[in-house]
């Protein structure tokens, strides 16, 4: 039997503090319709639930649970203007986190 390689701990330079703000970050968006959302939101001050539903072609009653949580969490802030919610990405780093991935070689 050949032994198990033991794994070799290499440093990005990540403090604790910047690896678990990153993991929420990762653990908040890890799901294409809630990155899609960011990368809508990045690039505009905020849009209602109506119009993040037809850019992305997504149900409003599912686009609306994926919108509360990502507010419940932080990452998003709403405000209410009548009969509708406005959409604002609340933590810009989110940004950064995805641009990093986004500039990956293997995806």
């Amino acid at each position: 039997m050949t032994p198990t390689a033991s794994p070799v701990a290499v440093d990005m330079g990540l403090s604790v503090e910047k690896m678990e703000k990153v993991a929420f970050i990762l653990k908040t968006t890890a799901h294409p319709t809630r990155i899609a959302i960011v990368q809508l939101l990045a690039a505009t001050d905020s849009l209602s639930v109506t119009d993040i539903s037809e850019k992305l072609n997504v149900e409003q009653s599912l686009l609306s649970h994926h919108l509360s949580g990502m507010k419940l969490k932080g990452i998003l802030s709403s405000t209410r203007d009548g009969k509708n919610i406005y959409y604002a990405l609340k933590m810009r780093e989110v940004i950064d986190v995805i641009q990093c991935l986004a500039a990956c070689t293997f995806l």
